[in-house]
């Protein structure tokens, strides 16, 4: 769809069958002009499982050629042969180029509204909790009560939304969560809310949550298609990492100045404007994707898809090592802030900007890229765990806050490369509950790791509980990254290409070619 103006009045051309439209790029491969044209032959030779566990052939595209010289016996009938150097690589459509698509760009508008509205509520939340029972510990119930329903049930709300319409999905959900904030916000300003009610209602959000985070993620494919995939996923990260910046803030003036209930109002109010931009979609633009038939099984099935695929696998085990140990930041900069550092509230509040900072350029440079290999994920997780380690044994305040920067950029990086990795190496009609999956253990493991880590913090020191969240980072990217080489048939090469220092991987000889082209 061109830009501009254009934008908005442009048709655009309809999918010539559902498997085109929803077909992201196999495995990892590099998407783009040109790069449609390839059939899936080096990357995919083997049969995908239909709903049933039968093998069959996936539909080749549709202006792919009809015949080549590769053997049918090989690779199925009537499937081409196309080597690998004829794809081309994506080029750089720029940091903001799927806000060219008009269905994603009312999607994006409506979710700034709406997550400055969330990181509104989050802060005041917490606020609310500790203003009632002056309990840290009742902060913690709080936030694990909120992220325990995606712990027990985030695989159930993928099957949902295979099943069913994700718009669809979205609308409803999209309705519930504005009710719910609204609800907390006239109990506040009548004064009848207890803390009962503030966790009940952070349980109900996690609920309403589980069917949303899969719908919503797996959407964004629907807008706008595999090409634009990496950088969509890419905006909507920087989009939620600035309202991160601007939704504290807010939230700390409203509580100061008029109480915590308009800071709730609003929040509830704030979901109006992506249920406004769904509706205002343009249906008939939207990328068809087949739906899962209704049926038994469908779980079981996801799960078994999921564990026969090493280039999906172990991204979200990997995922789920640093979301449950080197995520736990309010522990640390808490935890620093006061026993390391001992500076005020408001040198916590700016160590937190710092990160957002990081977090929302980490976003942004992720946008500008075209391609998701693993070994980006592999290597950003490395990075990573040795930052946070830096920072545990920073010996100044200043040196551990200018390292909270780059620790934000990674820690995106990794997310979100993860994130587009695992969703375009997806089939379309198993997309909902691979991200469930994906989110349940990146998000769900909070429940787990928050406790740990914090007992880590408290009976060992801030320095020792950072820098153990960073080593089992570190380390779970090693061996993952080891395991990827060698599913794959790889080994790591250290020289020098160029004049420069150069870290690949290369064939070993026993090489699996979907792994070869994810890596």
């Amino acid at each position: 769809m061109s830009t501009g103006s254009g934008a908005d009045s442009a048709p655009v051309r309809k999918p010539d069958t559902d498997t085109e439209a929803g077909t992201a790029p196999i495995r990892g491969t590099d998407t783009g002009p040109g790069a449609g044209e390839a059939t899936y032959a080096d990357a995919d030779a083997t049969p995908a499982a239909s709903a049933h566990g039968e093998r069959v052939e996936r539909t080749e595209h549709p202006r792919a050629p009809r015949k080549g010289p590769l053997s049918e016996a090989a690779n199925g009938p009537g499937t081409p042969k196309v080597s690998r150097a004829s794809a081309k690589p994506e080029k750089n459509k720029g940091t903001f180029s799927s806000l060219a698509v008009r269905n994603y760009r009312l999607f994006f508008s409506g979710a700034i509204v709406s997550n400055t509205g969330t990181w509104m509520a989050r802060i005041t939340q917490d606020w609310l909790v500790l203003s009632i029972t002056g309990s840290a510990t009742a902060v913690g119930i709080t936030t694990a009560l909120q992220f325990l329903p995606m712990l027990l049930f985030g695989l159930y709300g993928g099957v949902l939304a295979d099943r069913y319409p994700k718009r669809r999905i979205l609308l409803v959900s999209q309705a519930a969560l504005g009710v719910l904030g609204t609800t907390l916000a006239v109990l506040t300003l009548t004064g009848n809310v207890q803390v009962w009610h503030v966790y009940l209602i952070a349980f109900l959000l996690g609920m309403v949550t589980v069917v949303d985070n899969p719908a919503r993620q797996a959407f964004v494919s629907e807008m706008v298609g595999p090409d634009q995939l990496r950088n969509a996923v890419s905006l909507n990260s920087a989009n939620f990492q600035s309202a991160r910046l601007v939704g504290p803030a807010v939230a700390g003036v409203l509580i100061a100045t008029v109480g915590s209930g308009w800071a709730f109002l609003l929040n509830g109010l704030s979901f109006l404007a992506p249920i406004a931009g769904l509706l205002l979609m343009r249906t008939s633009e939207l990328h068809k994707v087949e739906r899962a038939p209704r049926g038994k099984g469908q779980l079981r099935e996801g799960l078994r898809y999921v564990a026969g695929r090493p280039d999906l696998i172990w991204p979200i085990v990997l995922v789920g090592f640093i979301g449950t140990f080197g995520f736990n930041f309010p522990i640390w900069l808490t935890a620093f802030s006061e026993e390391i550092f001992h500076v005020g509230a408001g040198t916590y509040g700016f160590l937190n900007t710092l990160m957002a900072a990081g977090s929302l350029a980490g976003a942004l440079l992720a946008a500008r890229r075209g391609s998701t290999r693993l070994r980006m994920l592999v290597i950003a997780a490395v990075v990573f765990g040795a930052l946070e380690i830096m920072a545990a044994l920073s010996p100044s305040f200043w040196l551990f806050a200018l390292l909270l920067v780059p620790i934000g950029m990674i820690g995106l990086t990794v997310n979100i490369s993860a994130n587009s990795a695992v969703q375009m190496a997806t089939d379309p009609v198993m997309r909902g509950r691979v991200m469930s999956l994906y989110m349940m253990v990146f998000a769900g493991g909070t429940p787990i790791g928050a406790p740990l880590l914090g007992w880590v913090t408290d009976s060992f020191g801030p320095r020792i509980g950072f820098a153990t969240g960073g080593l089992v980072s570190l380390l779970a990217a090693a061996v993952i990254g080891a395991i990827l080489a060698r599913s794959g048939g790889l080994k790591l090469s250290v020289g020098w290409h160029r004049g420069h220092p150069s870290v690949r991987f290369v064939p070993n000889g026993r090489t699996r070619p979907e792994l070869v082209t994810a890596v």
